[in-house]
């Protein structure tokens, strides 16, 4: 298993990967050493983001227990924008996800989904969705006294944005959970001025960002490999 792991990515992924996690168990054990859950669902996302930057269906599954995880976490700090928007959203989405990309693989390969190019009038509707899921979401959120209201309600948003593109197989997914990093670490932040314990959740969102960064890079170049296959494929036929 070890070997095929070692073959499936590449150095410079397994070094992306080997980093992100021990930065995590750094902070762990330097600001929290109590909540494992927290290192659970670090660990946990940080793997699903190197297998989401392949392309693989793994990382779906993967999200989907962060999701719980993160409800979990969430919920003890009285984020319910997060825990309500991860079980309620994030992880049915990332169901959906699921099946779209295995529904679709490049080549008949399952390891890989075929990346898909979105037409400008889906745009326009994930935009609309968007504003009107954050709009619902802010008056849920209101009603159980969410802390930091807006900074959650933004989160929705950023949220929603991800999953929708992660769903519909676009290379723009990764720059959604980026803008949902950014949010997250804010966020965080705000809690972590009360209890430096929430300094290892900073560092969580922080990794994913920068694996969320080269899982958009790694896209671009697996949709360009991709499109230049088909072509040649088309010429041969």
């Amino acid at each position: 298993m070890i070997k095929l792991l070692k073959n499936y990515f590449t150095k410079g992924e397994i070094i992306l990967w080997a980093v992100s996690v021990v930065a995590v168990i750094i902070a762990f054990a330097v600001f929290d050493r109590q909540s494992y859950v927290t290192l659970a669902a670090s660990l946990t996302g940080i793997t699903s983001l190197i297998f989401n930057a392949k392309g693989n269906p793994v990382g779906q599954v993967m999200i989907i227990v962060f999701s719980v995880l993160y409800g979990i976490i969430s919920f003890k700090t009285a984020y319910y924008g997060e825990m309500i928007t991860y079980l309620g959203m994030t992880a049915p989405m990332a169901v959906y996800a699921l099946i779209s990309w295995l529904r679709h693989p490049f080549n008949g390969n399952v390891s890989q989904v075929k990346i898909n190019k979105l037409k400008s009038c889906e745009y326009f509707i994930m935009i609309a969705l968007t504003i009107i899921v954050a709009w619902i979401f802010y008056y849920i959120l209101a009603y159980f006294n969410t802390a930091n209201l807006i900074l959650s309600t933004i989160s929705v948003a950023t949220s929603f944005i991800a999953v929708y593109l992660t769903a519909r197989r676009s290379e723009y997914f990764a720059i959604g959970y980026a803008a949902n990093d950014i949010v997250l670490i804010t966020l965080w932040s705000v809690a972590a001025y009360k209890e430096i314990r929430y300094i290892s959740v900073i560092t969580c969102f922080a990794v994913f960002l920068i694996n969320d960064l080269y899982g958009y890079f790694n896209w671009r170049r697996m949709k360009k490999r991709q499109s230049d296959l088909s072509e040649r494929e088309d010429i041969s036929a």
